[in-house]
């Protein structure tokens, strides 16, 4: 019981979402790169690519490292200001993903070609890192503000195992569908993961709310409109109070402040990412057309990005 309890869930999912989106980005331009022959120019991709992991870790690190010797007071004000920024994030990532994910591979290559053409390795490496960075500072912040949250119920290495097992096994997924040996149905996986990040991101919120009134910041909408100390147990050995607290972010008394937070934000962002995708029109084809190279084996298709 202690061990589902501690089930670091939350840090499993963003480092899993995330780390896909990093891996099919590094796949895409990595095999545009082999097609154009460029195997030589790979060595550039990667250094971009692992530039931006350390910053991101760093500043991560850093922002950690802040929280934790500032006075209370001012630790509250820090953790509501990174849980409202990772929200801001994430919200634009979804809407980013939903509205342009299907043109994601056409572009990536269009950009990587960009930075052939000149000849230039920085070219190609300030690509790679600005690609992966932007996943990389929106995975941090978003961890960053579900670890201050959890801290109560589950500790920083557990946390840091649950992202870290995520994105491994995205890393995993990212190189099988390069190879062509995993055939994921991106689309419906991207969807089902944004519907958990939206709940995540509600959680969030709503404590952002909580942390921000004991901050100083927010005064109004404090009083209590449920009790939900029956079931949600922050310091209890529960799978269900550790799967409330640690996914839908609810407090043992919530108040207006938080719980209409959490609606506000959750019920158009859930319709946002449900409702079903327009398809694209179609252009008939004529059948003696000659057919185009194929990619080669495991590059991620425009359609297959599609979220």
């Amino acid at each position: 019981m202690t061990l589902l309890a501690a089930l670091p869930t939350v840090q499993f999912v963003i480092g899993l979402r995330e780390g896909v989106e990093a891996s099919l980005i590094v796949g895409i331009v990595a095999a545009f790169l082999v097609q154009e022959g460029r195997r030589d120019a790979l060595r550039y991709m990667w250094i971009g690519v692992l530039a931006a992991v350390a910053v991101c870790v760093a500043i991560a690190a850093g922002l950690q490292i802040v929280n934790e010797n500032l006075p209370q007071k001012q630790q509250e004000q820090l953790e509501t200001a990174v849980a409202l920024i990772a929200v801001v994030m994430v919200t634009g990532m979804i809407v980013w993903m939903r509205r342009n994910a299907r043109s994601m591979g056409r572009d990536l290559r269009a950009s990587t070609a960009g930075a052939l053409a000149n000849g230039s390795a920085w070219g190609l490496i300030a690509m790679a890192f600005l690609s992966v960075f932007r996943e990389g500072v929106e995975t941090a912040f978003f961890l960053l503000a579900t670890f201050q949250a959890e801290s109560t119920q589950i500790s920083t290495a557990a946390a840091s195992f649950g992202a870290l097992l995520g994105v491994a096994i995205a890393v995993l997924i990212g190189w099988g569908i390069y190879r062509g040996g995993v055939r994921l149905n991106l689309q419906r996986f991207f969807r089902v993961t944004a519907v958990f990040l939206v709940i995540i991101a509600a959680g969030l919120l709503a404590g952002a709310m909580h942390t921000g009134n004991a901050g100083g910041w927010f005064t109004f909408g404090q009083h209590q409109v449920l009790d939900l100390s029956a079931v949600v147990k922050p310091e209890a050995d529960s799978v269900v109070s550790g799967l409330l607290t640690g996914l839908l972010g609810l407090q043992p008394f919530p108040n207006v402040a938080e719980v209409t937070a959490w609606l506000v934000y959750a019920i158009p962002m859930l319709a946002f990412v449900l409702w079903p995708a327009r398809r694209p029109s179609t252009t008939p084809t004529t059948p003696s057309a000659p057919s185009t190279p194929s990619a080669p084996t495991g590059t991620a298709t425009d359609h297959e990005v599609t979220a």
